[in-house]
């Protein structure tokens, strides 16, 4: 059972909201002001929170900020139960992480809409979505239904194919564009003083590239450059921080891609740092295979030039050539063209030096 928080000063609204959503099937928590309303959400970290905007004690924004704050709370969706209709209170409150706004009086079945609305997008968001397009276009709808100004974002998108090596990006260019890989692989790299290329991410099927620059306002720092013909769909920024800014659920992917971002490249690190060559060809094959996997019989099919793979394990060319004879000779690889099988997964996994 679904459990709501209720934060309502007002005894006849608060009764009456109460028992609507105990009759749709809710379990349904009271508070009579936000500073009990925090506590309460705190204590038994409601599914959802309906709260009044203009209360004693503490008010409906202060409650918002005060949950989101919190770690355990920020993330529960929150709507606000309001008789104010202005432009500038809806804005102040989806500033703040609102989810939605119920303007008071409101009709039965305008809160049970709004609450199972919230609900089923939130369930959507939950899940994992299918990193295609369809499941981009499932996940934008799911969260912008019911925002003019948001909807576009999914539907109006510019599509773009980038021929093989092509640039997306250059380091050093202001970011204007989300980009969505639909089909095909890019890789994002930096260079040396020297003019040595190392490549410090790949992206596939699913991925968006360029979101880091993005969210921190700044010119990007690394290249992208697609390793073969490559589909993609480019949103707006100001459409991406405007859904950051307005939606909790998207705000909390990206955090994660960033989270995940990071480790990557701690643990890309720790391999410079202390394994050898082959250890890093290894592990980068493996990554690769993941990353971009081709099947064939009992076999998994790599593609890629050896510059590219070197830049990558952040050694010379010829060090890999070398290396990959070496596995070839030792029956974990096939080597045919730019295309590598891998044969002895295990043999390359264990590999210690």
């Amino acid at each position: 059972m679904k459990k709501i928080l209720l934060i309502e000063d007002n005894f006849e609204m608060r009764e009456n909201t109460a028992e609507i959503l105990e009759l749709a099937g809710y379990d349904v928590i009271t508070a009579e002001n936000g500073k009990i309303g925090v506590a309460s959400a705190k204590q038994y970290l409601p599914d959802l929170i309906l709260c009044d905007v203009m209360m004693p004690e503490l008010d409906g924004y202060g409650v918002l900020y005060m949950l989101g704050k919190n770690v355990d709370t920020a993330s529960i969706p929150f709507i606000f139960l309001t008789a104010k209709a202005e432009r500038s209170d809806f804005r102040k409150g989806m500033n703040l992480g609102a989810d939605d706004y119920l303007t008071k009086p409101f009709e039965e079945m305008d809160l049970l809409e709004a609450v199972e609305t919230r609900f089923m997008r939130n369930d959507v968001i939950k899940q994992q979505y299918e990193q295609n397009i369809d499941g981009l276009d499932r996940f934008f709808s799911s969260i912008t239904e019911g925002q003019d100004e948001l909807i576009k974002l999914s539907k109006e998108r510019k599509h773009r194919i980038f021929k093989k090596k092509e640039v997306l990006f250059h380091e050093g260019d202001y970011p204007n564009i989300l980009f969505f890989i639909e089909k095909g692989r890019v890789k994002v790299s930096k260079m040396n003083e020297d003019g040595k290329e190392y490549v410090t991410n790949l992206y596939g099927e699913g991925d968006f590239v360029g979101y880091m620059s993005l969210l921190e306002d700044v010119d990007y720092t690394e290249t992208a450059i697609a390793m073969d013909n490559t589909e993609v769909y480019m949103l707006p920024k100001e459409d991406f921080t405007e859904l950051i800014y307005r939606n909790k659920e998207v705000a909390s992917q990206f955090m994660k891609m960033l989270s995940r971002n990071l480790i990557e490249k701690e643990q890309q690190l720790l391999d410079l740092a202390y394994n050898t060559v082959r250890k890093r060809v290894a592990d980068a094959l493996l990554r690769l295979r993941d990353k971009y996997i081709e099947t064939g019989e009992n076999t998994f099919s790599i593609s890629i030039s050896r510059d590219d793979l070197a830049s990558i394990v952040g050694t010379a060319t010829e060090s890999v050539i070398r290396t990959l004879s070496s596995f070839k000779e030792d029956s974990m690889i096939e080597i045919k063209g730019s295309k590598i099988k891998i044969i002895n997964e295990e043999g390359l996994r264990n590999l210690r030096y």
